[in-house]
C-alpha cells in the first residue's frame, strides 16, 4: 500500500472520495440489514451482507489505485466493519442461529479494546495502524455470518454452509482476540517509549487484505 501523507505525516482530510462513498453506503446498510434479519428476509439480508463484504475489499483497493486515502476513510471503514459484525451477531443471536456465548465473546472484545484505545488517545495518538491479524479476523467474521445464516435451513447445501460458517466464526473470534492482544501490547510499548509512534499514519504495506486506512480491525 502506498502511503499518502501531509507534511505532518497524516492521511489527508479528504471527504468526497470513492472509497469514502463505499464505506458510507456500507454504514447506511447496517440498519437495513438488521431489519431484514429480524423479519427473516434471509436472501435479501445475505445479498446485502455480500455487498458489504465486497465493498470492504473494494474501498481499500480503490484507495490504493486512486491514491485516495483519508482520515475520514480511516474512521468509516472499521466503523462499518464493526457495526455489521455487531448487527449480525445481535440479529442472529435473537434468531437462535448464533449462541449467546459467541455474542458475549465478541462484545467483550470491544470493551477490552476500549482501554488501550483510550490510553493511546490520551497520549495524543488517534488510531492504531491496520494490522494483518485484525483485518483477517474481521474478514473471517464477515464470511462466517452469511454462511451461518444460509445454514439455518435444511438440505445438504445448508449443512455444508453451516460447517464452513462455524469454521470461519471460530477462527475469526480467535483472531479477533489475538489482534486485541497485539494492539494492547503495541500501546504498552508505545507508552513505554520503546516503539516509535505511528499516530494515524496510513501504514505502508503490499498486503491486499489491509484496506481502508489506519484504524485497527
Amino acid at each position: 500500500m502506498s502511503e499518502q501523507t501531509t507534511e505532518a505525516g497524516q492521511a489527508p482530510d479528504r471527504v468526497w472520495t470513492v472509497p469514502n462513498a463505499l464505506s458510507l453506503a456500507r454504514l447506511l446498510g447496517v440498519p437495513v440489514f438488521f431489519w431484514l434479519v429480524l423479519i427473516r428476509a434471509d436472501w435479501w439480508a445475505l445479498g446485502l451482507l455480500v455487498f458489504a463484504g465486497l465493498s470492504d475489499w473494494l474501498d481499500g483497493r480503490l484507495a490504493r489505485v486512486l491514491d485516495q486515502f483519508s482520515r475520514l476513510g480511516a474512521v468509516l471503514d472499521p466503523a462499518a466493519d464493526r457495526l455489521y459484525i455487531f448487527a449480525t451477531v445481535i440479529g442472529l443471536t435473537m434468531r437462535g442461529i448464533v449462541p449467546v456465548w459467541l455474542a458475549l465473546l465478541l462484545v467483550a472484545r470491544e470493551f477490552f479494546m476500549a482501554l488501550p484505545l483510550a490510553l493511546m488517545r490520551r497520549a495524543g495518538y488517534e488510531s492504531f495502524p491496520v494490522h494483518f491479524v485484525g483485518k483477517a479476523a474481521t474478514l473471517c467474521l464477515l464470511y462466517a455470518f452469511p454462511l451461518l445464516l444460509l445454514g439455518d435451513r435444511s438440505g445438504g447445501v445448508a449443512a455444508s454452509a453451516k460447517i464452513i460458517g462455524w469454521s470461519f466464526a471460530i477462527w475469526g473470534t480467535a483472531l479477533y482476540w489475538w489482534a486485541a492482544a497485539l494492539y494492547a501490547l503495541q500501546v504498552r510499548r508505545l507508552l513505554s517509549g520503546r516503539t516509535p509512534p505511528d499516530g494515524d499514519r496510513v501504514p505502508e504495506t503490499d498486503d491486499p487484505t489491509q484496506v481502508g486506512g489506519g484504524t485497527a480491525g
